[in-house]
């Protein structure tokens, strides 16, 4: 159990991430790729993944086991502002945070399980029980990063990128419902609504986890990132000097993949083909894209339109009573009606 003690400080400095995180997200589908559960949403990926994966990949496989801890240096808080800036961050890794991180590594039997392997084994000697590559890594401080790097670019490249359109709509739809039960009830409600497995006590926030851990914001607030490729539990760093963030399962589509028994890719090839017969392509890329709510700006990027196109399109589906647009100051929020809603669903339904 994690338990995540909040303070009135903290509760007004909560806050959603403005995107998904890439180097999370990365780091989390390695996960997804070794695994054998959720074969319904992630089963193609895994074959389509494996398929284009032609680089190196041992030392992230040692970075990252298949349970237990994994170093925070590899999801820098820089990365919630895009994939170049946290690895320019992890360029900047001083060998000082790298030795002691992968030490925790080797503490105990934990990474001998997390390996498969008894305490000791493939460490070279000595009784530290760190596997030989974390052994080198460790050894070879900064002079490794490059490798890290590599390896990093290069999963990146066959298993995140190609579906990060997608990944980009499930984090948008996730961030406008939690920024609707804001709206309605502050932070308390914003708390109380995230997925089954946390559970807001106030002032605890609880979450099911591998161990038994106490974090205590003590006025920092908490980032509350979701995550398309973290499933079942949610994860935290483990420095506890570390900026707070809270990676979580998005869950903002009741009728995702995983419900409707079908892969990522299948299903929203499926949508666009039917729903795209109806209203033409780009116009049901457009309706989708707006979600729970988007300004004009946030579904041309969203839809990957111009900001004419995006605005034109939603006045004609606007005056088709597909979409309401509301003004805001400056900027104008589209929401999709129930009639709009409907359609949607009945695209995501049928053959």
């Amino acid at each position: 159990m994690l338990r995540i003690h909040f303070t009135g400080v903290d509760l007004a400095r909560v806050r959603m991430a403005g995107r998904p995180d890439a180097l999370w997200e990365t780091v989390l589908s390695f996960h997804r790729l070794r695994d054998r559960r959720d074969a319904r949403l992630f089963g193609e990926w895994r074959t389509e993944t494996r398929s284009r994966l032609n680089s190196e990949t041992r030392l992230l496989g040692a970075l990252i086991p298949s349970r237990g801890y994994f170093p925070d240096f590899l999801t820098p808080v820089e990365g919630q502002y895009g994939w170049d800036v946290g690895l320019d961050a992890l360029r900047g890794l001083r060998a000082e945070r790298i030795r002691r991180e992968l030490a925790l590594m080797g503490a105990g039997a934990r990474v001998g399980a997390a390996f498969g392997m008894p305490a000791g084994a493939g460490t070279g000697g000595g009784d530290t029980g760190i596997p030989r590559r974390l052994r080198e890594f460790m050894d070879g401080g900064t002079s490794y990063l490059p490798k890290l790097l590599g390896e990093l670019h290069g999963y990146h490249r066959a298993a995140v990128a190609p579906y990060w359109t997608h990944i980009q709509a499930q984090i948008e739809a996730e961030r406008a419902a939690r920024g609707r039960a804001l709206l309605d009830g502050g932070a308390d409600e914003l708390l109380a609504s995230l997925p089954p497995m946390l559970r807001w006590r106030a002032p605890v926030l609880e979450c099911d986890y591998p161990v038994d851990r106490d974090v205590r914001l003590r006025g920092r607030g908490l980032l509350l990132q979701p995550s398309f490729f973290c499933r079942r539990t949610a994860v935290t760093l483990h420095d506890p000097e570390l900026p707070p963030v809270l990676v979580y399962p998005a869950a903002a589509e009741p009728a995702s993949a995983a419900a409707a028994g079908e892969s990522i890719r299948p299903l929203e090839e499926q949508r666009q083909r039917t729903l795209g017969k109806l209203v033409g392509h780009t116009r049901s890329v457009v309706l989708r894209a707006i979600g729970d709510g988007a300004t004009t700006s946030e579904l041309a990027r969203r839809a990957g339109v111009s900001l004419a196109s995006a605005s034109q399109h939603a006045c004609v589906m606007r005056e088709a009573g597909l979409v309401t647009t509301l003004r805001r100051g400056n900027a104008v929020l589209h929401t999709v009606t129930p009639l709009g809603a409907a359609l949607l669903k009945g695209g995501a339904v049928a053959s």
